[in-house]
């Protein structure tokens, strides 16, 4: 006769719950609000860096500041340790929805439907690139709706996503707990 495995059963532990809503309050599983530092020296980064993207276009009489670029900021910024927000993101996802943009426009010229193909394409080649950059999607549907100059839009976004990278890493030295960047490439 053989013997049976004994089927014990043990409790697992009971999972953790959440707190109760203290009466009034509503419970959140949001993050936890940084500390003040953390918020002083992220804010002041990004409106150096943007202010700074304001002057250098000023200064040259070419627009460096698009709107994609103050949403990488805030990744910069204020998710320093997300991959999304490291240099090779930042740079190579602009430069590749940039470059996405600029052959959906060539295929399919100006127009809304193009743009909509453009900043979907730009996922696909920024996640091939392992490049991700949210922001960057919206760089390339504004390729497709604006039709800029190839040489000059590509030669601003890679200098003025590189000086966002320069003060974000100058101003991740400030940083009390995350450094910028966790990695280059």
């Amino acid at each position: 006769m053989t013997a049976e495995p004994s089927l014990r059963t043990t409790s697992a532990p009971a999972p953790q719950q959440a707190p109760a809503a203290t009466p009034g309050r509503l419970s959140s599983r949001a993050p936890a609000r940084p500390p003040v530092l953390t918020v002083a020296v992220a804010t002041a980064g990004s409106v150096a860096g943007l202010v700074l993207l304001v002057a250098i276009g000023a200064w040259l009489d070419q627009v460096w500041l698009i709107p994609p670029l103050a949403a990488s900021s805030a990744l910069v910024f204020g998710a320093p340790s997300l991959p999304l927000a490291q240099p090779r993101s930042v740079v190579g996802g602009q430069l590749l929805s940039a470059l996405t943009g600029f052959a959906v426009l060539a295929v399919a010229g100006s127009s809304p439907w193009g743009a909509g193909v453009a900043g979907g394409l730009a996922l696909g080649v920024m996640m091939l690139a392992r490049t991700p950059h949210s922001p960057a999607a919206a760089t390339a549907v504004i390729v497709v709706a604006q039709s800029p100059d190839p040489a000059v839009f590509l030669a601003l976004l890679a200098a003025a996503s590189t000086l966002l990278v320069a003060v974000g890493t100058a101003t991740g030295r400030l940083r009390p707990a995350t450094r910028y960047p966790a990695y280059w490439w």
